[in-house]
């Protein structure tokens, strides 16, 4: 009997915590810029809510200039293989 691998095709890229955006209304909440290494130009900079969770539980933030890892992934069924050019790195 075989068996599937159930993990997902991904892609981890590395990236750099630019800056940290208040928000312009105290209700709303702050944004980390992330520049992704390996994306064009035009799109390497992502906006995301600046809340992660420790391994205790805790609620934590990004600071600016932190090093982090961005990992984009998709269900085996929502990818179709490689035509050409080489195969990203995990």
């Amino acid at each position: 009997m075989s068996t599937m691998s159930l993990e997902k095709p991904s892609v981890t890229l590395p990236g750099t915590v630019e800056k940290i955006i208040k928000p312009p209304v105290p209700s709303m909440p702050e944004k980390a810029q992330i520049s992704v290494e390996g994306a064009d130009d035009l799109y390497k900079e992502i906006r995301l809510e600046n809340s992660l969770v420790n391994e205790k539980g805790e609620p934590v933030k990004l600071k600016e200039g932190a090093k982090v890892e961005v990992t984009l992934e998709a269900d085996p069924k929502d990818t179709a293989p490689a035509t050409h050019g080489a195969a990203p790195t995990k």
